[in-house]
């Protein structure tokens, strides 16, 4: 018994397209996934196994083997575990093989049936739309995956049995709506700021001609303050801006709700967040050089 279902791993922002196959065959009973898994898709196997027996469907006491192709790609995430679900249950016929066929598919699963939040998922609608494919996705991340394309099929169940009742004609699951947009959002103003006549005049040189701009000067000189209030005199983003911009934030979980913004991004690492600690020079981190003592010579 073979199936296979198409989902995606995640180089930066760019979604690659990830062959699941799902092999059930004589042998000992084991479930094994190969093709370079990190700790949480190797641990996909017990979510999955107690999520199908929440909904009835166990799996067959068999040999299976799951390979994530290609296998010399790197596979982090949970994602893995609803396409890893829908090839069990494609290869053991609970479902139809051709049901799945047209779309990629990423979701974590609980261990009772329901599909949980991923990361992601804008870029991965994108990426599913660029190879002809629809996507299925978690509920609550439907709203997010209906940016990608406005004829793209997209289905974002809330559980399993909700997929397999669709599959079956038994419920339809409706096309998720694209979450209005949040807007221009309230930032710091640069008209805030009383003095720092040069400063501000920097700013509005580096804002008019799109250029890089260094702060220098000790703590507590206005560099944070001013450096927060530059976005509030940059344009609006663009829409292919805006689409990356959101596309960065879903991979980093932050677009609440599914909607994306037209206001630039500005984020302020911890300024000792660079540094290198270099080792000490002797063998013990911070330890003073042992003396070795040495006897008088006799009178």
């Amino acid at each position: 018994m073979f199936a296979r279902v198409t989902t995606v791993a995640f180089e930066g922002i760019e979604a690659r397209a990830v062959d699941v196959q799902i092999q059930i065959g004589p042998g000992l009973p084991a479930f094994t996934i190969v093709g370079l898994p990190d700790k949480a898709v190797a641990e996909s196997r017990e979510r999955v196994r107690d999520a199908l027996n929440a909904i009835g469907l166990a799996l067959p006491p068999k040999r299976i083997t799951v390979n994530l192709a290609p296998a010399d790609l790197p596979k982090e995430g949970s994602h893995y575990d609803l396409p890893i679900a829908l090839g069990l249950m494609a290869a053991t016929g609970a479902i139809a093989r051709d049901a799945i066929e047209g779309f990629c598919v990423l979701g974590e699963l609980s261990l009772d049936g329901s599909i949980a939040t991923v990361a992601g998922v804008l870029p991965a609608a994108i990426g599913a739309n660029a190879l002809g494919k629809g996507l299925i996705c978690p509920s609550s991340c439907g709203a997010e995956a209906a940016w990608a394309a406005a004829d793209m099929t997209i289905l974002a169940p809330q559980d399993l049995l909700q997929l397999i009742n669709h599959f079956k004609g038994l419920q339809t699951l409706r096309r998720p709506v694209p979450t209005p947009d949040a807007g221009d959002e309230a930032m710091p103003d640069l008209r805030d700021i009383k003095g720092q006549e040069t400063a501000k005049r920097v700013l509005e040189v580096a804002a008019a001609g799109g250029h890089n701009l260094l702060m220098i000067g000790p703590p507590g000189a206005g560099k944070s303050m001013l450096a927060r209030r530059l976005p509030s005199i940059l344009p609006p983003l663009e829409p292919a801006e805006m689409l990356e911009v959101s596309m960065i934030r879903s991979l980093a979980a932050d677009l609440a709700g599914g909607r994306i913004g037209r206001t630039r991004p500005f984020r302020t690492p911890h300024g000792g967040a660079g540094r290198r600690r270099h080792p000490a020079p002797s063998g013990r981190s911070g330890a003073r050089p042992s003396r070795r003592a040495v006897p008088r010579r006799a009178a």
